[in-house]
């Protein structure tokens, strides 16, 4: 057996997870707690996930359901191979599955082969009765390679489940994933809004065409995100979709958020004017929102400061990828026309810009890739007058801009070549080209944006630019004057791809739609 072959024997075994989760799905409205689904041993209807890999080392993720409703720990244990079939396979027990942390848990693996395929499977044993395990779930992960014999082809997008657009089986589910999958990419990077937190499932949505969109609908998903319990519940959600499981346990991810982890458009020390919330201060429900969201993601905690978010990964001599945190950090929303740099127009915040910058100038990856959970010069606003995103409309970088025009002219001071970006936020797809000869501020060198979404959620735009960086459109998704707000259904989801050839370096941005069929794709070479 080859790698396709292991890969069709883990979907068969994933189908009895995809059973558990339809009775999830009919069941979990009556009872939101913790769902007994065998009374003898621990389950694992939530499957796995991998994440953070680089050349030698991967995190691991599950979620365990306790046996007889209980609230006993269960050990979270992974064996892996370069093997299919598990031969001199290790054995590594992680962490253990606690009330605390939602039955959730990760294990570290470390000292792995750089550039093989590994095979890894996952089981929990109860620690109130060590002869009960679960039943095991498989899952699959290629780590980086540390030369250039290879290609590297990695996938990324967001927004999944916005705007009441849920999980439709009737429709297929949110199966923009099994398109991804289909391709086998080395990696995913989703760029944010991993969930919706403020947006509500309802169990259905009259479309335009008369005809019915149907929901799954679950009680934490039947109002906006406030207690732990209603954040966790959000992710749980978008495990009762099949596409989902598949594409964890196939595709390794590189996780960063955006807004709707917590809700639109929040900034730290908010204070709530929205009568869907009873909890009014924002950073109390950022605090339980980043917990949910570290719970239920693959993510790598960093070992001085496991709340943060934003990372760097080094995928062999071909690519070096970094991941911001454009959310924790900022200053409040304003209109945003500061004419110096101060804590107000803070974005990144210091601390991060510094890091960014270290870590890029240290960098000896031919390409650098960073993922961005906003857009540089498309406009988002926050009501009338403020600003969501750095832009804030044409002329000089001001306000939050600021921030950007400094690490954009420390690219360009220190010769730092072959610089990307990428992001989604939008809910459409555009490849932008940012041409200093056409910006209001102009010290900085040449460079790609590219942006992709949404997942499984409302699509929207196209946004206006700002000429502030000079960006130029060379192609978008979606028609001018689309009404707003479009249905999965109506076929405009998008993702973007990026391979890079080992041989002659060169970088290929592919964007793809709903079914993976290519919509636009370029090419870039390397400077040297």
């Amino acid at each position: 057996m080859k790698r396709r072959q292991f890969l069709l024997r883990a979907a068969i075994t994933s189908s009895s997870i995809l059973t558990t989760n339809m009775w999830l799905k009919s069941s979990f409205a009556q009872a939101p707690g913790i769902i007994t689904l065998d009374k003898n041993r621990p389950s694992i209807p939530y499957g796995v996930a991998s994440g953070d890999i680089s050349g030698n080392s991967a995190v691991i993720w599950s979620r365990v359901v306790p046996p007889h409703q209980g609230v006993s720990p269960s050990w979270m244990i992974v064996e892996y191979s370069t093997d299919e079939s598990f031969r001199n396979s290790r054995r590594v027990i992680g962490q253990a599955a606690l009330a605390d942390n939602d039955f959730t848990a990760r294990t570290y693996l470390t000292n792995l082969p750089p550039g093989e395929d590994i095979f890894y499977r996952v089981t929990f044993q109860d620690t109130a009765d060590s002869n009960l395990y679960s039943a095991p779930v498989t899952g699959y992960f290629r780590t980086a390679s540390l030369g250039k014999e290879k290609d590297i082809f990695f996938a990324w997008s967001g927004d999944t489940a916005g705007q009441g657009w849920g999980i439709n089986p009737e429709w297929g589910g949110m199966k923009i994933y099994e398109s991804i999958r289909k391709l086998n990419p080395d990696f995913f990077i989703h760029s944010g809004d991993t969930i919706y937190a403020d947006n509500p499932i309802q169990s259905e949505v009259k479309l335009d065409d008369g005809t019915i969109w149907k929901n799954i609908t679950i009680a934490q998903k039947s109002k906006v995100a406030e207690t732990l319990t209603e954040f966790r519940g959000n992710f749980i959600y978008n495990l009762l979709d099949d596409n989902i499981l598949r594409f964890n346990s196939q595709v390794p991810q590189l996780v960063q958020w955006d807004d709707h982890e917590v809700r639109n458009n929040w900034y730290p020390q908010q204070i709530l004017d929205d009568p869907r919330y009873t909890v009014k201060n924002v950073s109390l429900l950022a605090a339980r929102a980043r917990k949910a969201f570290l719970e239920y993601t693959p993510i790598r905690f960093h070992p001085n400061d496991p709340q943060r978010i934003y990372r760097s990964f080094n995928y062999g001599p071909l690519l070096e990828i970094f991941m911001l945190d454009q959310r924790s950090y900022r200053g409040a929303n304003s209109p945003n026309r500061q004419a110096v740099i101060s804590p107000e127009t803070a974005f990144l915040g210091n601390p991060q810009l510094r890091w960014c910058k270290q870590k890029l100038l240290n960098s000896p990856a031919t390409w650098k890739i960073i993922a961005s959970d906003m857009p540089i010069g498309v406009i988002v606003r926050d009501g009338q007058t403020h600003f969501e995103n750095a832009s804030n409309g044409d002329g000089p970088a001001l306000g939050r801009e600021l921030e950007l025009a400094d690490l954009l002219r420390f690219i360009k001071y220190n010769n730092i070549r072959n610089v990307v970006w990428l992001t989604a936020d939008l809910h459409y797809a555009s490849a932008n080209y940012y041409d200093p000869n056409r910006a209001q501020f102009t010290d900085f060198l040449p460079f790609w944006e590219f942006i992709a979404g949404p997942l499984n959620a409302g699509t929207f735009g196209p946004g206006q630019l700002d000429n502030t960086f000079g960006p130029q459109v060379k192609f978008h998704s979606i028609p001018v004057g689309m009404k707003q707000n479009q249905p999965p259904s109506a076929g405009l989801q998008f993702f973007g791809t990026v391979k890079i050839d080992s041989q002659t370096e060169v970088l290929t941005v592919t964007l793809h739609n709903l079914e993976g069929n290519n919509i636009y794709s370029v090419d870039l070479q390397p400077e040297v």
